[in-house]
């Protein structure tokens, strides 16, 4: 009821349709250092992103605030913008999907527990990172950040869609120091269910990660037996699947042109989209209103499908694959929960099965140092020796370089390490056949 003024004012604008997206949000964060509040801030946000088909062009306004001058400034600019729009893309508000599956992830509990209760795991995690070790010489930080959201979706062919979720992550960093040498280290908690917070846990975690750093040097330039980390899979995988988008695949820019059904990747690796998993990732409609489903991209290195939204499905005569995500004023595609199939081996076991070779646990510079058209890729990166089937030394200053398929197309093995990333992403390691990796 509270928008049908907007619907109203549209219509008797001659827009044909029209369509409010409403993004209801509130973010909470704190931060300390050294025991003391440095930050804290707690917002509330309100956005209505507005579409309208004039003369079969796409209009779109947005605003912050909602009163019946809004309503009125959204149909005005819909309005003027259709006039001057050349796009000819297909234009479509969407009617709704024949099926959806809700779901429901939202922890209301979560905003019942008190900020005191949740300083006082800051507090802990602080202490706790710091008594871990003696080299670690100082927290820079830890930080506590909660996350409500809800999406609303009506439009002038009966569509009302809504839905909630929310999540908190705990995150700390440390820096450790041997001798000259210095190094830092970070890692956090994500998850919606306060009593899962297991703060003395996450310490031990940062604390190892950076003092196992110390000592590091480069190794010999060579090409390596490889494991790569989560992490590093994690950041390999999301530029490997920007090349399903099917707007690069139309506009020839993907490096899976008509290769729909094809082997393209290692018979070892599944990709798979799945917004419908019970975690805080989970969506069971898109920023389209069309219903999301779970389904594999490759299977068996088997390229599966491209990600569709509505107006790309519609260039391509399929239907959406419920990947319809907003990125800015543009609509966009994206994957809600990307997974990596796991193994069932152990990190231990993959120092086994290599024997000898590495573990690259961190690469940087990943927009500079990989070419998104060829795939090719120079990597400044950090990780461990493996030797006699164990992890050994770290390493320190080394380069990690080759062709994004050919490290995919080389999987010996996938391990049964998965870590769920605030990114929507959910990845284990991986080992690779041969990686060339520059040191000494």
């Amino acid at each position: 009821m509270k928008y049908d003024l907007f619907f109203k004012l549209a219509k008797e604008a001659g827009i044909q349709e029209a369509e409010l997206y409403i993004n209801e949000s509130r973010s909470l964060s704190v931060s300390l250092f050294h025991g003391e509040v440095d930050n804290y801030s707690d917002n509330n946000g309100y956005t209505i992103l507005a579409r309208g088909i004039v003369n079969g062009k796409l209009g779109a306004a947005s605003c912050d605030v909602w009163d019946k001058e809004k309503a009125a400034y959204l149909v005005k600019e819909i309005a003027n913008n259709g006039k001057v729009i050349e796009n000819e893309d297909p234009v479509i508000i969407f009617g709704g999907s024949p099926k959806y599956k809700k779901i429901n992830t939202f922890n209301k509990e979560l905003g019942n527990v008190s900020i005191d209760e949740k300083l006082a795991k800051l507090h802990e995690l602080e202490e706790k990172i710091k008594a871990y070790d003696e080299r670690i010489v100082e927290v820079a930080g830890v930080e506590y950040i909660e996350s409500s959201e809800k999406v609303t979706i009506l439009n002038t062919k009966g569509l009302k869609l809504s839905q909630q979720t929310n999540y908190f992550v705990y995150l700390g960093q440390a820096v450790a120091r041997q001798g000259d040498q210095t190094k830092s280290g970070y890692d956090y908690l994500l998850a919606n269910d306060f009593a899962k917070a297991d703060v003395a846990k996450l310490a031990a975690k940062i604390g190892k990660e950076t003092v196992d750093q110390l000592g590091g040097e480069a190794c010999e330039s060579a090409k390596y037996t490889a494991i790569l980390s989560p992490d590093v899979v994690k950041s390999l995988v999301g530029v490997l699947v920007s090349h399903v988008d099917a707007e690069e695949v139309q506009k020839q820019s993907s490096l899976f042109i008509g290769k729909l059904d094809q082997k393209v990747l290692s018979s070892k690796i599944t990709i798979e989209d799945k917004p419908l998993n019970k975690n805080v990732f989970a969506r069971w409609f898109d920023d389209e209103g069309v219903a999301t489903f779970n389904k594999p991209i490759f299977k068996n290195g088997v390229l599966k499908t491209y990600l569709y939204n509505l107006t790309t499905a519609a260039k391509d005569g399929v239907e959406s694959t419920g990947n319809g995500y907003r990125q800015g004023a543009k609509m966009g595609v994206s994957s809600n929960f990307l997974v990596v199939k796991p193994g069932k081996k152990s990190l231990e076991e993959l120092y086994q099965s290599v024997g000898n070779g590495v573990l690259i646990t961190d690469v940087s510079g990943l927009h500079a140092g990989l070419n998104p058209q060829s795939g090719n890729f120079s990597l400044q990166s950090t990780g461990y020796l493996i030797k006699d089937g164990k992890r050994d030394r770290p390493l320190d200053i080394i380069t990690i370089s080759g062709n994004l398929l050919e490290v995919f197309n080389n999987i010996l093995e996938v391990g049964g390490d998965e870590t769920v990333f605030p990114e929507g992403v959910s990845t284990p390691s991986l080992v690779i056949k041969k990686l060339a990796v520059s040191g000494k």
